[in-house]
């Protein structure tokens, strides 16, 4: 048995006995007030009732029907007790005031087990307050919080009944019936807050603290996102989030992704229970006007890569000019149609742009390579020349367009970059002069 409904099910043993409790004390006293609080105890009953079966469904999975989980049965259940609690309360005021009108003839007889009966029902609403308080808080628990407020309402209620009762034991018999409207007016305002609080969230309104916390945790983020939209709404004990965030239209999937998973840790952090979705878009119309060029280009479909997108002034008017790749097997009539869509659609996203011209280019597709042994003593002699040592590793592979070394350079740590390159270039002219059938070299460069 989970927590939750381990205290849930020590509440309702709690409200049987109290309830037992203070009918017999109320009947044999004649006490209005205990009565109430017996009826009182009666909502306790069917509100722990409910409490318990609430989060017996709450804790359950998300399933295929509710693939946002169950957390919202802790709600309903606390709006069933706040119905609860309103009904009685109506009853106990009506009671109350027909006895101070003079409508109905009583009589309380409080005696000294009456107020030992009272003793023992304050010390069982102040262990099961705090059982309750404690368990929602550790737990993150609507219903069991919701819980916590009525057993405080009912501490609170019981006092005012021993003051009526010490009242009418010194002689003033009203004093019962004013602890009774007492009880009733404690209960409409915890039923007033329960209905507020729990509406709001079936309603979905956002949680301003979560909120607070999420928009704090995105712009602390390093290197800083774009955030676009943040929409944050509570189900029970947990929260579920919709982020949107801007990245550079250039930007690579994976560039993307790891943005996203940058804000999710982020929001999980601050909030440990959250649900979090995040949609990656590319900054568009309110980037710069290259950046909505860029995005309007790449949301033309089959469009795989564009580059030297120029944005040029000729004769006082934009224009706009870039290399489009598309799958080499398009014939020109389908290539020439999807580049005018390319045309098309920067025109309509930037309208500060009078004219627009696509140089189209096949993907390349992955050349055919295998290894091949040949001499490599004068590749390794020049590599020795200007670095002082041979590589650190040299294979040469050939394709259709000949023979390409790959081969790995040992550099100081503490060398510039700038000053690595260089020599990595250097290595790469003098191999192709002094070895012509290589056709290419790739230098790597390590420390």
């Amino acid at each position: 048995m989970s927590p939750q409904r381990r205290t849930a099910l020590v509440s309702i043993v709690a409200a049987c006995l109290l309830i037992a409790i203070k009918l017999v004390a109320g009947l044999a006293s004649s006490s209005l007030g205990l009565l109430a609080e017996a009826a009182h105890s009666g909502t306790d009953l069917v509100a722990a009732l409910l409490t318990f079966f609430a989060v017996s469904v709450a804790v359950r999975p998300a399933d295929p029907h509710h693939p946002f989980g169950h957390g919202k049965a802790q709600n309903l259940a606390a709006l069933a007790e706040a119905a609860f609690l309103v009904a009685v309360s109506v009853l106990i005021a009506a009671a109350a005031i027909a006895r101070l009108a003079g409508a109905v003839e009583f009589e309380v007889e409080p005696t000294w087990w009456t107020f030992a009966a009272i003793s023992l029902v304050m010390v069982i609403d102040a262990s099961r307050m705090l059982v309750s308080w404690r368990a929602g808080r550790r737990h993150r628990s609507d219903a069991l919080l919701a819980n916590a407020l009525h057993f405080g309402s009912d501490l609170a209620g019981t006092l005012a009944v021993l003051v009526g009762l010490c009242a009418a034991a010194l002689g003033f018999p009203q004093g019962d019936s004013l602890a009774a409207l007492f009880v009733a007016s404690l209960v409409i305002a915890a039923a007033a807050r329960l209905l507020r609080r729990n509406v709001d969230v079936l309603m979905d309104r956002a949680p301003a603290d979560a909120e607070h916390e999420a928009r704090r945790a995105i712009a602390g983020i390093e290197p800083p996102v774009e955030l676009r939209r943040l929409r944050v709404r509570r189900s029970g004990s947990g929260h579920f989030a919709d982020v949107v965030i801007g990245v550079a239209p250039g930007a690579a999937v994976g560039q993307g992704h790891a943005a996203a998973d940058r804000v999710e840790e982020a929001l999980h952090e601050r909030l440990p229970d959250l649900d979090v979705v995040v949609h990656v878009e590319p900054v568009g119309a309110q980037g710069g006007l290259r950046e909505r060029a860029l995005a309007a280009a790449l949301g033309v479909p089959q469009v795989r890569e564009i580059h030297n997108l120029s944005v040029l002034r000729v004769d006082g008017q934009v224009e706009i000019s870039l290399h489009l790749k598309l799958p080499g097997e398009l014939d020109l009539d389908r290539a020439h149609a999807i580049a005018e869509r390319v045309e098309r659609a920067i025109l309509d996203a930037v309208p500060e742009v009078e004219d627009v011209r696509t140089h189209l280019e096949p993907l390349a597709e992955a050349a055919a390579a295998w290894e091949v042994s040949i001499d490599a003593a004068a590749v390794e002699q020049v590599v020795r020349q200007e670095t002082g040592a041979g590589p650190r590793d040299l294979r040469f592979v050939r394709t259709d367009e000949g023979i390409v070394a790959f081969l790995t350079l040992s550099l100081a740590g503490d060398e510039p970059l700038a000053n690595a390159h260089a020599r990595a270039s250097a290595v790469e002219e003098r191999i192709r002069a002094s070895v012509p059938e290589i056709a290419d070299v790739v230098v790597h460069t390590e420390p």
